[in-house]
Order: structure tokens, then sequence, then C-alpha cells
């Protein structure tokens, strides 16, 4: 495992933490599932997940496999981020944090792709 897949996941892994978080308790964030159509199931559903997604790439610095699912679940969840805000026809600068948090979660992905073979 490398360095830069160590910091990555570091930063990953706080970082959906929190916003796994905030999807239980942020306004905005009941406010953002409204306004693209999503139910408050569908929001904890993703809160959930993102927060699984966190534990799943901080335990895969110890796990080396599940750093690549980590990463992958990661890069799922930025797939739907992304497509909910085409689907929205928002600007390209509303997507450019999911956009951002898919290359990362995939570079780690790559980084740790050999773990699972």
């Amino acid at each position: 495992m490398s360095i830069l897949s160590i910091v990555l996941q570091v930063i990953l892994g706080i970082g959906f933490i929190m916003f796994g978080y905030q999807k239980f308790t942020s306004e905005a964030m009941k406010q953002g599932f409204e306004y693209f159509g999503y139910s408050d199931g569908f929001r904890l559903f993703t809160g959930f997940f993102e927060i699984a997604s966190a534990i799943v790439i901080l335990v895969g610095i110890w796990v080396t496999s599940l750093a690549t699912v980590g990463g992958a679940m990661i890069v799922v969840t930025m797939i739907g981020a992304i497509m909910t805000h085409v689907k929205m026809k928002d600007p390209f600068k509303n997507m450019m944090m999911p956009i951002l948090l898919l290359v990362l979660g995939a570079v780690v992905t790559a980084l740790n792709w050999s773990a699972l073979f």
C-alpha cells in the first residue's frame, strides 16, 4: 500500500463520515434532497451508505482489499451524485466536488486493485 493511498483514504474517510452525518442532521441536506425529488428514506440510505463507505475505506488502511471496496463504494455514490446534478441541469461548478471525490475514490480503487486477487 502506498503513502498516497493512505493519505487519500484518511481524507475520504473523514470526509464521508462528515457527509453521511450531515444527511441525518442538516436541514440544508433535507431541503437539497427535496429539491432533487428524493425521499427522506433515500436521504437516510445515502447517509448510511456514505458512513459505511468511510468505515470500509478507513479499515482498508490495514486490510488492503477493503480499500478497493471502499473506493468503489465512493465512486458509485459520486456517479449517483453527478447524475442527479445532470438530471437537474445544474451548472458544471455544482458538479466539481462530486467529480473530485469520484476521481479520488477511483485512485484509491486503482492503487489497491491488486489486493483483490
